[in-house]
């Protein structure tokens, strides 16, 4: 297992992070422990939870885990998010301090634990002034109830405001992102990830095998079955296999992935999950492993290192397609400057 810093702190994290999504639902008690023992004793230490997970049973079978290996638990770093609801009434939900003080007393209580390592906001609120939230967690930080905190699912812009907020108040800044990324969805390079590098902030990419596509689960004459975390795949019945059949480029991503599989002789997982690993800004990739078998497939990809020929080759093979203004060429080279001659 490799180790990073976590986005711009002093705590270091696994370059692999357990998402528990499934804790509860997919997995049970028992099978989850299997998981989280598995990911630690392969060197893991991050781990990754929600407050709507489950309903709040993930962050308790978690919290259970910790009780009963606290050995385990004096390493293991844990992260937590808030923002969904949570009940039905108008403030069970959403980034005010009234919301997220419940949530996070909620769920440190789920967690039977006094501190949380990271906590973050699980999506923007666009009710909810950024002061207000930045301020509520520069509290939680100064009371001790939260080491860190970051962002899932922001844009650009959100996170640069937050950002600068953090900083121009004096608040304590955020260090992590939380983004839907894989080799099939990368358009968050075009604005995100440049404003994750501008902040110093590491993103934790969540879904790294595009719900089963990147892993060779799918064929493009087969009508896929089940459901991804996006809902993205149709029943049996309908007249279309959904978006991602239907692009050429999801097909030519797959080959792409497969053929370096198969020249390496590892597995299409591996592959994906190494190439995304080592993307800019990245600090650790979530696993959504809903068995052993999964997890331990998923871990091996710690120890693969892509060269730069079959990285580059992937690259081209998945690279988004975008209009020619403001990301394709034109607008690049509007905004491209260099030295003539110069280094």
């Amino acid at each position: 297992m490799l180790y990073r810093k976590l986005g711009n702190s002093g705590a270091i994290v696994s370059s692999q992070t357990l998402g528990t999504m499934t804790f509860g639902a997919e997995a049970d008690e028992a099978t989850s422990f299997q998981l989280m023992d598995d990911y630690v004793a392969a060197g893991g230490n991050f781990l990754d939870t929600a407050d709507v997970y489950s309903a709040g049973t993930s962050e308790q079978i978690v919290g259970r885990w910790l009780k009963a290996r606290p050995e385990a638990a004096k390493q293991v770093l844990v992260t937590t998010k808030a923002r969904f609801p949570m009940g039905d009434g108008p403030n069970d939900l959403g980034l005010s301090r009234r919301h997220l003080n419940q949530a996070l007393d909620a769920s440190l209580s789920r967690l039977g634990v006094e501190h949380i390592d990271l906590y973050q906001m699980h999506a923007f609120d666009a009710l909810t002034p950024l002061e207000e939230t930045l301020r509520f967690l520069d509290d939680a930080i100064r009371n001790g109830k939260i080491g860190y905190y970051g962002f899932s699912n922001f844009i650009g812009w959100q996170l640069t405001k937050a950002s600068w907020i953090a900083k121009a108040g004096g608040l304590a800044p955020p260090i992590t992102l939380q983004p839907h990324y894989n080799l099939l969805v990368r358009d968050i390079e075009h604005e995100i990830v440049p404003a994750a590098l501008d902040a110093n902030i590491g993103l934790l990419p969540w879904s790294p095998l595009g719900g089963g596509w990147l892993t060779g689960k799918y064929k493009r004459d087969q009508l896929p079955t089940g459901t991804t975390r996006l809902g993205e795949n149709p029943t049996r019945g309908q007249e279309s296999y959904g978006p991602r059949n239907e692009q050429e480029r999801t097909w030519r991503v797959i080959a792409a992935v497969e053929a370096v599989a198969k020249t390496l002789g590892v597995s299409m997982a591996q592959v994906a999950l190494s190439v995304l690993a080592d993307r800019p800004a990245v600090t650790s990739v979530i696993l959504g492993a809903r068995t052993r078998e999964q997890l331990a497939d998923n871990l091996a990809a710690a120890g693969l290192k892509l060269d730069a020929e079959h990285a580059q080759q992937l690259t081209d093979a998945s690279a988004p397609e975008v209009a020619d203004y403001p990301y394709g060429k034109g607008g690049v080279n509007q905004r491209h400057r260099k030295i003539e001659g110069g280094r």
